[in-house]
């Protein structure tokens, strides 16, 4: 018996979107979406929309080539989420460099906004120093995106 894949969102146009429940374990003790979760959707919508592009941060790991990892992270709670609820995260990528990418991510209830953040993510080798994104890489993150790129980025 094959497992169903798990859900990994959809591109519409250049922005990644990605659907989150609100479950009880999300909540805190006031019944709002505990802050750290946000942190958590935001991690997941972000692997998917890579996954859905066709980049194996695991395998290039695995190849010692190096993966991404989050260098910066400016974060804004506006209104609160609550149990059962609906979210929809909306990822694009805003900025492209030879090393990082800037991704700016929303989560809505229906057209309420709840939470926003702008995330850095850099390439780093295994011994942690930044390097060049691979450029296959790049190539797919340009397919979904008009975001302005830093010098060289190819």
């Amino acid at each position: 018996m094959s497992l169903p894949q798990p859900p990994s969102g959809r591109f519409d146009g250049n922005e990644h979107l990605y659907a989150v429940r609100v479950y009880f374990e999300d909540t805190d003790l006031s019944g709002v979406v505990y802050h750290a979760n946000y942190l958590r959707w935001f991690e997941r919508a972000r692997s998917d929309m890579l996954r859905l592009l066709g980049i194996d941060q695991r395998a290039a790991h695995e190849a010692g080539e190096g993966a991404y990892a989050v260098s910066e992270m400016d974060l804004r709670y506006v209104r609160p989420a609550r149990l059962d609820d609906d979210v929809l995260i909306r990822s694009h990528v805003a900025q492209l460099s030879p090393a990082t990418c800037r991704i700016v991510q929303r989560a809505f209830r229906d057209d309420t906004l709840l939470c926003e953040a702008e995330v850095r993510v850099a390439f780093v080798a295994p011994n942690g120093r930044p390097r060049r994104q691979p450029r296959e890489w790049v190539a797919a993150f340009q397919t979904i995106t008009s975001a302005p790129e830093g010098p060289n980025c190819e």
